[in-house]
């Protein structure tokens, strides 16, 4: 990867705060709150700390950390619930790449981001 991430927001269940970055703020208000209750709802449920990202192809990304002694931390349920969230929010997730890519990147909105990278958690 030749560039960091850029990261929309977090969510951690030890802190139990969530972060949304303010490059995004022109964002919609809907489209803000929406990310918060998914995100955390997520780390309620699941544990660790959430982070949607967004890779140097415009591709949005969920990426779980927990601590290492942290036993509630769900690993597998992690999985499993990203796999829920972007069947069920795929059209919202879907319309974050296109508008990243678009007012971002400066891409065409025809514009398909390269395969090269998973979209799993890490």
């Amino acid at each position: 990867m030749d560039q960091e991430n850029v990261v929309l927001c977090a969510s951690s269940a030890y802190e139990k705060k969530f972060w949304f970055n303010d490059a995004f703020a022109i964002l919609p208000e809907h489209i803000k709150k929406e990310l918060k209750i998914m995100c955390v709802l997520f780390t309620e449920d699941i544990g660790g700390i959430l982070t949607l990202e967004f890779e140097s192809n415009g591709r949005l990304i969920f990426r779980v950390d927990a601590d290492e002694g942290d036993l509630l931390y769900d690993d597998i349920g992690s999985v499993l619930k990203i796999k829920q969230l972007q069947r069920e929010k795929r059209q919202l997730l879907e319309q974050l790449e296109l508008f990243y890519r678009v007012f971002y990147l400066e891409m065409d909105a025809a514009d398909e981001p390269d395969d090269d990278s998973e979209d799993e958690s890490e």
